[in-house]
């Protein structure tokens, strides 16, 4: 692992203790954290390296949705029909709501807010896969890729994984996201707002112990915005972790054998310590 240098020593030794643990148990594991008030790389590790993302590779779908909205090719209350499929969309709230119509932005809403996969396969048959595509290119993120929708099962015929990326891509596209800089502010704006708040809090956002419910500042002073990814034997996490102290963009994500608890307890373990020590730094 690289460590960045600066005007206070940040050696993120508890996640950089677990990655390595990680590593010798036999998981690909690639990180990326930056410095946003100095535009530095203070921790680095196979951050080149494409990984399966699982949910956090539709990022790029939302920020899709969001420039089409903004440019006003979308219309953000095109109601949309709830997908019938014979293998339904595997996790998420839609698919358990009466309502079997929404329109195209409480479809960003639930796919981006609450990891809704019935939302997400939805907003990418009206945005287009191939548009997301060039997307993800116009972005620079040319080692990452959203390869299809979410399914309960994959078959012989189906793309092994939902998306691939790299740590340094995603952190890369959350820093340009705080900045306003990923395509222009609205857009930076509309997808923050989507992503916030982090419901999934088991993984980096477990360190915080904020109220995933909660649309209120906690009095605390932290910022905290991220998508996560789950896949069996992934977890993949990007986001934004900003305090009075300091900001940071990150990336973790983690390969792993999910053969037993004490397998994905140790991958757990490792966003767990990142959080740990984002915190430390940013507040």
């Amino acid at each position: 692992m690289r460590r960045g240098r600066g005007r206070q020593t940040r050696t993120f030794r508890t996640t950089t203790g677990a990655l390595e643990g990680l590593s010798l148990a036999g998981a690909r594991v690639a990180v990326h954290v930056t410095d946003l008030d100095r535009g530095e790389v203070v921790l680095a590790g196979d951050d080149h390296l494409p990984l399966p993302v699982g949910g956090l590779g539709i990022v790029p779908l939302l920020v899709e949705a969001a420039a089409r909205m903004e440019a006003g090719t979308l219309d953000p209350h095109r109601l949309v029909d709830r997908p019938q499929t014979k293998r339904p969309a595997p996790s998420g709230l839609w698919r358990a709501m009466a309502a079997p119509t929404l329109p195209v932005i409480d479809l960003a809403v639930l796919a981006g807010g609450a990891g809704d996969a019935a939302a997400a396969n939805a907003l990418l048959d009206v945005v287009g896969h191939d548009n997301v595509t060039r997307r993800i290119v116009e972005l620079g993120m040319p080692r990452s890729a959203l390869l299809d929708g979410f399914r309960s099962e994959r078959g012989p015929d189906d793309a092994p994984h939902l998306a691939l990326g790299t740590a340094r891509e995603f952190a890369v596209l959350f820093a340009a996201l705080a900045a306003g800089t990923a395509i222009d502010a609205e857009v930076s704006e509309r997808v923050v707002t989507w992503l916030s708040p982090v419901t999934d809090v088991g993984l980096v956002g477990s360190a915080i112990g904020a109220d995933p419910f909660s649309h209120e500042p906690d009095g605390h002073g932290v910022v905290h915005f991220a998508k996560t990814g789950r896949e069996r034997g992934v977890r993949a996490e990007a986001g934004v972790l900003a305090g009075r102290r300091g900001a940071f963009a990150y990336a973790l994500l983690v390969d792993f054998d999910d053969v037993s608890l004490i397998d994905r307890q140790r991958a757990h373990a490792a966003f767990h310590a990142l959080g740990g020590d984002l915190l430390e730094y940013a507040t």
